[in-house]
């Protein structure tokens, strides 16, 4: 089918020349990280209810899960939790059919202490958090979107998507699943609330981790500092295997050992004492938040994976931008794509698909202008495997 598709070249300068750049990345354990994976994790819960039921996924959106932090008191060897954390489950979903109503709630509750539980490990999710469920009926109207032969966007949203990383965002979103993968069983000391900050002014980088430390496994001060500098070696070792730059890498710099201050937390995690979390204030789809690329405010966690456009494009046009790049071989630097619909139109047939890429020197863009409209609609027109893939968990939305 003819689809709006716009393709033109980027006036704009690759990211890897450019004398600034900074990248952020919440790690899985930051109040926003666990807000947008308890509300994907509950909306992947009510989408397998509605499979095994009705064998198609019903309206839903639990995108406003809201974290209001507790209280602590950490120390060294091991504090305590003195105030619960309260977990909000809030949203909209199809909680009855033909008369019959669903056992959303219990599940959704399931699937967030089974989140918790995975993502936190020192978290003891009986005692510590108290989780509320308020997910309601949704509108009936985008209810009834659903009902359509051909899908129709539930929204007039948009999502933006770009390839590939740059060495600094490569850099930041590697240290924080470094911190968060492989080195947990070598340095168990770090906790999962990690915040990544990198800052590259022309060849020279620093990384800056926030890296809650969980008091039980750090006896002492010395223990503490010893820590820190084997975390801080392994980064910059991780780092300098994906760049030829200059790299630095600071941790905890809010701390200050004269004074006896240390990021120290009883469970790993900044929500224990005040810290608070909200779905969409993290990172974008891509894991990143970005400010020198353009990014959609749209929070992706927790939306319905079918109809919702804010949803299924910014995961999308990701796809889109690294096939598009891949399909280039070295002619294409970076591909940026931009993918707008209107509520009620078919989410396969957008208002606008804007292609913007940046060439390598010599090449014109009329040499691979008609190779990347076939990319973006050939995605277009399989639109359902994105769905797939977030039902299924296959691909990450923060």
């Amino acid at each position: 089918m003819d689809r709006n598709i716009w393709v033109e070249q980027a006036s704009r300068m690759p990211m890897e020349e450019t004398k600034i750049e900074i990248v952020e990345r919440k790690g899985i354990g930051h109040p926003d990280s666990i807000a947008d994976g308890l509300a994907e994790s509950v909306s992947r819960t009510l989408c397998k209810l509605y499979l095994e039921r009705y064998d198609k996924i019903l309206h839903h959106n639990t995108d406003e899960t809201q974290i209001v932090g507790g209280q602590s008191a950490p120390k060294f060897g091991g504090g305590t939790v003195l105030e619960p954390v309260y977990i909000l489950l809030v949203g909209r979903a199809t909680t009855q059919v033909d008369g019959e109503r669903l056992p959303y709630r219990s599940r959704a509750i399931r699937a967030a202490r089974d989140y918790l539980e995975s993502f936190c490990p020192h978290l003891d999710v009986d005692m510590d958090v108290m989780l509320d469920c308020r997910i309601g009926q949704g509108s009936v109207d985008l209810r009834g979107l659903y009902e359509t032969q051909r899908l129709l966007a539930n929204d007039t949203s948009f999502g933006v998507g770009y390839a590939p990383f740059s060495e600094t965002e490569t850099i930041t979103y590697e240290t924080e699943r470094l911190i968060n993968g492989p080195l947990k069983k070598e340095i168990p000391e770090a906790g999962e609330d990690v915040k990544v900050m990198a800052t590259r002014v022309g060849d020279d980088i620093n990384v800056t981790v926030a890296a809650a430390m969980v008091d039980r496994l750090v006896p002492d001060q010395s223990h503490y500092i010893s820590v820190i500098e084997e975390l801080k070696d392994r980064l910059l070792e991780n780092a300098l295997k994906q760049t030829n730059r200059n790299v630095s890498v600071d941790i905890n710099t809010g701390d200050n050992y004269d004074d006896g201050i240390f990021y120290l937390t009883v469970t790993g995690l900044s929500f224990e004492n005040g810290d608070d979390g909200s779905v969409g204030r993290g990172n974008r789809a891509n894991g990143l938040i970005t400010p020198f690329r353009p990014m959609s405010m749209e929070a992706t966690a927790g939306k319905n994976p079918v109809t919702h456009v804010g949803k299924l494009y910014n995961i999308l046009t990701l796809k889109i931008a690294n096939d598009i790049v891949k399909a280039g071989g070295g002619d294409i630097l970076e591909a940026y794509v931009r993918i707008v619909s209107q509520i009620g139109k078919p989410i396969d047939d957008p208002q606008a698909a804007s292609i913007q890429l940046v060439m390598a020197n010599g090449v014109q863009l009329s040499g691979v202008q008609s190779e990347a409209e076939a990319v973006v609609d050939e995605w277009l027109a399989n639109i359902s495997k994105i769905t797939d893939l977030i039902v299924n968990g296959e691909v990450s939305v923060f």
